[in-house]
């Protein structure tokens, strides 16, 4: 059986304390939510601008959600520029279980 090798993120997170730790996987929630939606934007080559129009928000929704600077745009944005971005679904897990969400604002 081999030994498991434990990346340099593995072993931060290992390092820190209860609170540190909360803290940091709420911030790359926050982080991840962002390269999302900048990895989107890059592949279907959208502006701020174009993107917002798409989705029916103001530019300034489009890029707090890009930038990760606004932390508490409302679902029905967010939903908002998912839809403008193709997005029909959207699976979430729930104890173990997945569930499928029709975006709809």
């Amino acid at each position: 059986m081999s030994k498991k090798i434990k990346s340099t993120c593995d072993k931060l997170v290992d390092s820190m304390g209860k609170k540190e730790r909360e803290e940091f996987f709420r911030e790359y929630k926050e982080l991840l939510l962002s390269e999302l939606l900048l990895a989107a934007m890059e592949k279907e080559e959208l502006s701020v601008r174009k993107l917002a129009k798409m989705a029916g928000v103001s530019p300034t929704i489009v890029q707090a959600m890009r930038s990760g600077s606004k932390k508490d745009f409302t679902l029905k944005s967010f939903f908002k520029v998912l839809h403008g971005l193709g997005c029909s679904k959207l699976t979430v897990e729930i104890n173990g279980r997945p569930f499928l969400l029709h975006i709809s604002y």
